[in-house]
């Protein structure tokens, strides 16, 4: 018998999944733990009921995620989609995974949705709909929580090394656990992951216990450009490519680099602001509850989460991102402050 803690995936989710033999995954570009670790273990759940599957990214897997099973199924070349698509012979589903609007499938998104048959799954907050059919959940802690459900709807088994991947979707996105999108749900099914063969101390020394010494040298450098504002609730770090440049590290190696600022006991709000040698500025939002930052992120055309958000903008420096950023954090804190005062 099934929990009774499980939630229901849409019957067209499943049914457009059973009806179709060739299914193309596609994840945001830049991606994550949860983006990474759910389509690598989507794709080992549609194989494992007959369906053939193919992985597409826009890069290459990083270096910080190297070590998940089965990443020789993500393919970066174009045209191997093409002849993946044109094999299909019309037999073809599409699956987007974690992927917050359309925009975020990459340079190539227009053609990619093209697919007449394009489903959606993802659990962002300010999602903006795209696709033919959406399973859209921001009450979920992670894309890895609702592959596994779909697991579930599918009948389908999670093996080993499925299991590995969606514990480290779910792990990275709840910040181990540690952030407020962490549900009974969850941690019902983190349990069976575990009973499948999951070590957490395994995962854990892949995640936090990575450094290269060139990555170390970068957090060193943006540890020291650490501005606190606002009474000290909003905290300010920026990496240049000047710093990416001298430390020898990649802008993969910045990941997790805001969980420092974040850390000081009075801070509300922290901001991490990188500069990219594209002449694009990328800036990460992380909030303990008090700062909607999803909706600060809407205000510069990005989204994510009420605790985690980002967006990317070109044309300005990073001084001016951190000064337009600070007056933007500024008022949303007071505006938050207000707001629980009133309800005293």
């Amino acid at each position: 018998m099934k929990g009774s803690l499980e939630r229901m995936v849409p019957e067209e989710i499943v049914q457009a999944i059973r009806e179709r033999s060739n299914i193309v995954l596609f994840t945001h570009t830049h991606p994550d733990g949860d983006a990474l670790g759910s389509l690598l273990a989507l794709a080992s759940i549609l194989e494992s009921i007959g369906k053939t599957v193919f992985c597409y990214l826009e890069e290459p897997v990083s270096h910080l995620y190297d070590f998940l099973p089965e990443t020789e199924r993500a393919q970066t070349r174009l045209e191997k989609y093409r002849t993946f698509r044109q094999s299909a012979a019309g037999d073809i589903l599409a699956i987007a995974l974690d992927c917050g609007d359309c925009d975020r499938l990459g340079e190539n998104k227009g053609e990619f949705l093209k697919e007449t048959s394009f489903l959606v799954i993802d659990h962002h907050q300010s999602h903006e709909d795209f696709g033919t059919a959406r399973w859209v959940d921001a009450t979920r802690s992670s894309t890895g929580e609702m592959v596994y459900e779909l697991a579930l709807a599918l009948g389908a088994a999670v093996d080993k090394n499925c299991a590995f991947n969606l514990y480290v979707a779910i792990c990275t996105d709840t910040g181990s656990f540690r952030y407020e999108c962490t549900s009974a749900r969850t941690m019902h099914i983190v349990g069976e992951l575990l009973k499948a063969g999951v070590r957490p101390d395994t995962v854990a020394g892949y995640l936090y216990d990575n450094y290269s010494r060139e990555r170390l040298k970068l957090l060193e450098m943006a540890l020291g450009s650490v501005e606190l504002s606002h009474d000290g609730q909003i905290a300010f770090m920026h990496v240049s490519q000047k710093m990416l440049d001298d430390s020898g590290a990649s802008i993969e190696d910045l990941e997790g680099f805001i969980n420092f600022p974040r850390s000081l006991k009075v801070v509300k709000v922290a901001a991490l602001i990188k500069e990219s040698g594209s002449g694009h500025v990328a800036v990460s939002l992380r909030a303990k509850g008090q700062c909607n930052v999803s909706e600060v992120a809407k205000k510069f055309k990005g989204g994510g989460h009420r605790n985690a958000a980002g967006f990317r903008c070109s044309g300005k420096n990073v001084g001016q991102v951190i000064e337009e950023l600070r007056t933007v954090l500024a008022r949303a804190l007071e505006n938050d402050d207000h707001d629980q005062a009133g309800h005293c």
